[in-house]
């Protein structure tokens, strides 16, 4: 059975007992509690991927705070937040800072597991993307120069004759590159080294974040 890591964020000593007792019941969890937003990012490094089931009102850093920090690692951190009674604007905030569900205070024991079915399906989405990604991006460090070069051209949709117009060098060439570098992503057809390519970002003119990539 695959365990998975549920941080509550709660500084309100019997909110987060109640919370810690209800996700406790799940036989798939390690669970781990923190008085504030402060304590969670001081031991942030230092955790594994996870759940946050979060409280935006805390002294110190406040749940948004704590939201634009995990932010910048979606594959290691998603978060539930916990609002009061109508707030709905800090809700949709939190939201907008990333926060994959959000629940009123109280909240019911079927409303909490579902929010965290959510999130922990969507941190393994990302954390399988991630994996992906870094997998890719591995692959393409293997190649050189002039292989990177050829393989920018077929990702561009260009014919080996244009590539080796493009490069001055003879077509002969280009497929003799072109067969180093699948070899190197350890693929035997086009469409999978176009695969590693795009994973990686080598989308003509983009990388995967969809930022000005270098290649282009």
């Amino acid at each position: 059975m695959t365990r998975r890591n549920i941080y509550i964020v709660e500084d309100d000593d019997l909110v987060r007992s109640s919370l810690e007792s209800l996700v406790s019941v799940r036989p798939d969890v390690d669970v781990r509690s923190f008085a504030s937003g402060d304590a969670f990012l001081a031991e942030i490094e230092r955790l594994a991927p996870g759940c946050l089931v979060l409280d935006l009102h805390m002294p110190g850093k406040s749940g948004i705070d704590v939201l634009k920090v995990i932010g910048d690692d979606p594959a290691r951190f998603v978060a539930i937040v916990l609002t009061g009674q109508g707030d709905v604007s800090l809700a949709v905030q939190a939201m907008k800072a990333g926060a994959v569900d959000f629940l009123e205070k109280p909240c019911s024991h079927r409303a909490l597991m579902q929010a965290l079915d959510t999130a922990i399906a969507r941190l393994e989405h990302s954390s399988q993307e991630a994996m992906r990604v870094e997998t890719a991006t591995a692959k393409l460090a293997l190649l050189s120069a002039r292989e990177r070069d050829v393989l920018k051209g077929l990702v561009e949709g260009r014919s080996n004759k244009v590539i080796a117009f493009d490069l001055d060098i003879s077509p002969r060439t280009v497929e003799i590159y072109r067969a180093k570098l699948m070899e190197k992503l350890e693929v035997r057809s086009l469409s999978e080294a176009l695969g590693i390519a795009f994973a990686a970002g080598m989308f003509p003119g983009t990388s995967s974040t969809g930022e000005p990539h270098p290649l282009a």
